[in-house]
């Protein structure tokens, strides 16, 4: 199997659902000419032309609402956002519109719109260029919400949410495009709301989603030269959550830790929680533990960000914590 780049497996994946469907757009700042920011869109202009590969201006409110329109009346247009601290701009047509169509037209109209494009801490990029919003978006009816962590299921789930009718928030990272992972070549589908079990272990279960998933695996392969057996899973999206995969393994570890970028009130991780307690409370041998950015606006010097965010050192700790060791 082929490797190839983050980045390029959502140009691919890009690709085959507009050439598959006419009715299908991108449309975003710098996604034609430029061949986009973080060239996810490269070439893609001379292949689609700008009827279908179309920039905007710096206007996150104005062309988010024309893709909504758009997809009320048939179209199915993809939004990119050159990062999601730009999308509070934009954020009264998804949440008020985009999200609302259905319920508010009784079931009339649908809006099969995606928005996608970077989310988190990318570097030096400081407060307000770095910030996670996946909760914020995951917490309206209406939305779906997917983070994919590599180039696999960065191909299979964006064909899936272009192919979805309900609005979707398709959430990458500046930091992942130029990952690296196998991904076939032939067309395969991820469905939306399944978890993906990464690493099999019996001691704890650690949960991540998103870029983090890589502080969760390195925690993991860390821990095992310990003799410490971690099952790591992977939300892959985190409206819906597949809470069923989580529980399952909390079952059989009866431990867990959730690793997640965002801050921690009212956090994925809060929500998952909350449900863990809920559902396996009886198999806990030991609180849950969150490990999440620390709560303040994200610094711009490398090692207060090294300090806030989550990495392998805070995730032992917590799995440490759990497993009652010093």
């Amino acid at each position: 199997m082929r490797e190839i780049q983050f980045r390029e497996a959502l140009r691919e994946a890009l690709n085959e659902e507009m050439r598959r469907d006419p009715l299908v757009y991108l449309m975003g700042e710098e996604v034609a000419e430029y061949n986009g920011a973080y060239k996810v869109s490269q070439g893609m202009l001379d292949e689609f032309g700008p009827e279908r590969v179309i920039d905007t201006p710096i206007a996150e409110l104005g062309f988010a609402g024309i893709g909504i329109g758009s997809a009320i009346n048939g179209l199915r247009p993809i939004i990119e956002f050159m990062t999601f601290n730009f999308s509070l701009v934009a954020i009264d047509q998804v949440i008020n519109s985009a999200a609302k169509v259905m319920s508010m037209s009784g079931g009339q109209y649908s809006c099969p719109i995606v928005f996608r494009g970077p989310t988190g801490n990318a570097g030096m990029l400081s407060s307000q260029h770095s910030q996670n919003f996946e909760n914020w978006f995951a917490n309206t009816p209406g939305l779906k919400v997917v983070v994919p962590s590599n180039p696999y299921d960065a191909k299979g789930l964006l064909k899936s949410c272009i192919r979805d009718n309900d609005p979707v928030i398709f959430m990458e990272s500046e930091l992942m495009y130029g990952d690296k992972g196998q991904v076939p070549e032939e067309e395969y589908l991820i469905p939306i709301g399944k978890a993906n079990i990464v690493r099999e272990g019996n001691d704890v279960t650690i949960v991540s989603f998103g870029k983090i998933m890589k502080v969760a695996i390195a925690a993991a392969e860390e821990l095992a030269k310990n003799g410490v057996s971690a099952e790591v899973i992977d939300l892959r999206s985190v409206r819906p959550i597949d809470y069923d995969t989580v529980i399952s393994s909390v079952k059989k570890t009866n431990r867990c830790v959730v690793v997640e970028e965002a801050w921690p009130l009212s956090a994925i991780s809060s929500e998952l929680t909350y449900n863990i307690q809920r559902n396996a409370f009886d198999y806990l041998d030991a609180p849950v533990i969150r490990v999440n950015s620390m709560d303040l606006p994200l610094p711009y010097a490398p090692t207060l960000i090294e300090a806030i965010l989550p990495n392998v050192k805070r995730t032992i700790q917590a799995v440490d914590a759990v497993l009652y060791k010093k």
